[in-house]
């Protein structure tokens, strides 16, 4: 049995060609996909490959989907052909030294997925049993696949140690930084969005409801605007959304002494970065840097879903068919789109 899917093969080189479905393997399922989304990190690594994500060649391409269930393996339990369903795209093993002291996302045998934009996903025992979840019949599969991207947030934001009344600066408002924006909102925290691109600028407004924006096309060095709207400190916990060493720079500088400064996104490899050590001693200014997400924050993320708590269909900007995700790429690369819903 054949499908059609986008493969992976190099930076700047994915086809959408016919291959075959896998046979299924012990406690796999496979998953018709109904809804696929565009992501930062997919397009990072179609312009520059990943040292995680993808470990051969040609690999399956996209990780963010929901679906319904088309077939199991005899030994799978608790799923069967027509549930409704959204996968994480990776589980922890429960045994390496890091989940065993709860660090499970930088679990040393993390089990990873990848191949969401197809007409068929296989889905592995692993994340079957740890980080599948059975949808509610109200929940469009639209939204249930935002719950992957939502789990690196709420993880994030969760780790960051967001209070009532913090004030929260967030630089870089794609998709990740808009939901930061947003999760900040419901903790309670006065959000301070600064991005450069209009319709982001709008939606931190429309979607996340922030109480601030800088766009930083007016405002390139927003350190002493940032200043002016804090009395002076600086920023409580300033969040960095971008992948640039000079953005975690910028934003080291932002916050006050005894603040806290988030690096989420994530620096092409070999790259440094700077920080006055004097700053970093005596204003303890902390530094945190947090990657991926585990069982626990996947399902909260979908309860906030569910609830509307995040009303994340709000940042799909345009749907497009599952063959066109090459050029649905390249027009969210180019700022001309938040989030592209994938479809077959």
């Amino acid at each position: 049995m054949k499908m059609k899917a986008v493969r992976y093969y190099k930076p700047q080189d994915i086809r959408y060609e016919e291959v075959e479905i896998p046979e299924l393997k012990d406690g796999e399922v496979l998953v018709k996909v109904e809804a696929a989304l565009t992501c930062g990190t997919d397009i990072k690594t179609y312009r520059r490959g990943h040292p995680v994500l993808i470990k051969k060649t040609p690999s399956g391409f996209g990780h963010e989907f929901s679906g319904v269930v088309v077939k199991t393996d005899k030994n799978v339990k608790g799923f069967k052909a027509g549930d409704r369903v959204v996968a994480a795209n990776s589980a922890p093993c429960g045994e390496c030294f890091f989940c065993k002291r709860g660090e499970e996302n930088l679990c040393e045998n993390l089990d990873l997925l990848n191949g969401a934009y197809a007409e068929y996903i296989v889905v592995p025992k692993r994340i079957v049993e740890k980080n599948m979840i059975k949808l509610p019949d109200e929940l469009e599969f639209s939204r249930a696949a935002f719950s992957e991207p939502l789990a690196n947030v709420v993880h994030g934001a969760d780790r960051t140690d967001i209070k009532k009344g913090d004030i929260v600066g967030i630089m870089g408002i794609g998709p990740i930084g808009l939901m930061f924006c947003a999760v900040a909102k419901l903790k309670g925290a006065h959000v301070i969005a600064m991005g450069r691109n209009p319709l982001k600028l709008k939606l931190a407004k429309e979607f996340a409801h922030v109480d601030e924006v800088i766009d930083l096309k007016e405002h390139p060095d927003p350190e002493e605007l940032i200043k002016s709207m804090t009395n002076g400190r600086g920023l409580d916990i300033g969040i960095e959304c971008v992948g640039l060493p000079e953005i975690w720079e910028k934003m080291f500088n932002m916050v006050r002494r005894g603040g806290k400064v988030h690096l989420f996104g994530g620096c092409a490899s070999g790259t440094s970065v700077n920080f006055d050590t004097r700053r970093l001693h005596y204003d303890e200014v902390k530094i945190i840097s947090v990657f991926h997400h585990n069982p626990k924050y996947f399902r909260e993320a979908l309860r906030l879903i569910s609830k509307r708590q995040i009303e994340v269909e709000k940042l799909i900007t345009k749907k497009m068919k599952m063959k066109d995700a090459e050029e649905a790429l390249e027009i969210v690369s180019r700022g001309e789109a938040i989030k592209i819903l994938l479809e077959n």
